[in-house]
């Protein structure tokens, strides 16, 4: 697939699909979203929406998925950066068809949600997850986040209005802090993220082949089975993001503090670690993480890479899976 001609039908303001069966076809066409319906007459019907938006207080849309039935308990996906909601493909497949509602959505400045120039921090990122919570009136949800998506849901959590959440995972997660300070000593340097946004400043586009195809999912390991199409998907989803927003997450995801917010979280949370995490080191992060929990469980995964979720999907859902029964 041509990864170019995807970003570019992915930027457009329609969408439309054609199916054709047996000679006769039946066409879908997917208004823009803000379609006027004063222009519409009986020639031309109301047509089907094909994708969702919540728009939030600065006017700022967020794209979301939403499928399954309504009246199934929901889990929400939070991607990691600079991804999206497809990153979520192999776990919203299988909870859908394990009788759940499954929704993810796409961070402010990443995938199809408007590419914004502010906002792009932690504060932000969980007061548009609230709208979309409420917009949806999600109940007794369970929040699943990976990487920057684990700092989001630790930051929504702990925020939530009462009934909104029954429990949370954080897999290969950010908290309670990345950048090495006086007071996180075994974290990664600043250099290291200042590294990050010259890269993205310099060349994103091969930057975000870079990631993929070697630390992300431990391609760069001896005998790793490297995917190309995961590479690519992988870049598919950076590159229809925005820039600015990419570049001022790399802030949000290595230098908020959330350990407050861990203290604050009371629901059963799962915490998922590869001990092979070459993006969010496991020794500065998970352990660290279920101990400021009050009713946290922590999962070690053995020589397992931070895009566990890709890489080993029939290991990560079972799990998740047994979590949220239990």
């Amino acid at each position: 697939m041509n990864s170019s001609a995807t970003i570019s039908h992915m930027a457009g303001s329609t969408r439309r699909q054609i199916i054709v069966s047996g000679g006769a076809a039946l066409a879908i066409v997917a208004l823009p979203r803000h379609s006027n319906s004063a222009t519409q007459s009986s020639a031309n019907p109301p047509r089907e929406q094909t994708m969702s938006f919540v728009k939030t207080e600065d006017a700022t849309e967020i794209y979301y998925k939403d499928w399954g039935s309504k009246d199934a308990q929901p889990i929400v996906f939070h991607h990691g950066w600079p991804l999206s909601a497809d990153d979520w493909d192999a776990q919203m497949m299988y909870f859908l068809d394990k009788g759940y509602r499954v929704i993810a959505h796409d961070r402010r400045g990443h995938g199809r949600s408007t590419q914004t120039w502010t906002g792009n921090e932690m504060d932000t990122y969980a007061a548009d997850v609230a709208a979309l919570t409420d917009a949806l009136d999600l109940k007794n949800a369970v929040h699943i986040g990976h990487s920057t998506g684990g700092g989001e849901v630790a930051h929504y959590v702990a925020r939530a209005k009462p009934g909104r959440v029954a429990k949370a995972v954080l897999i290969g997660a950010v908290p309670p802090i990345m950048v090495k300070s006086d007071k996180n000593p075994g974290g990664l340097p600043i250099e290291v993220f200042d590294g990050f946004r010259a890269a993205l400043v310099a060349n994103r586009a091969q930057f975000f082949l870079d990631i993929p195809t070697g630390p992300f999912y431990g391609f760069n390991r001896p005998g790793a089975k490297i995917s190309q199409g995961v590479i690519e998907n992988w870049w598919r989803q950076g590159m229809a993001g925005g820039a600015k927003a990419h570049y001022d997450c790399i802030k949000a995801f290595s230098e908020t503090d959330f350990t407050e917010d861990l203290k604050a979280i009371t629901v059963p949370t799962l915490v998922m670690h590869g001990d092979d995490d070459q993006i969010v080191p496991y020794a500065d992060s998970a352990p660290l993480s279920v101990k400021l929990l009050k009713n946290g469980t922590l999962k070690t995964y053995a020589g397992l890479p931070h895009g566990l979720c890709t890489t080993h999907p029939e290991i990560v859902n079972p799990d998740l899976l047994a979590f949220i029964q239990s």
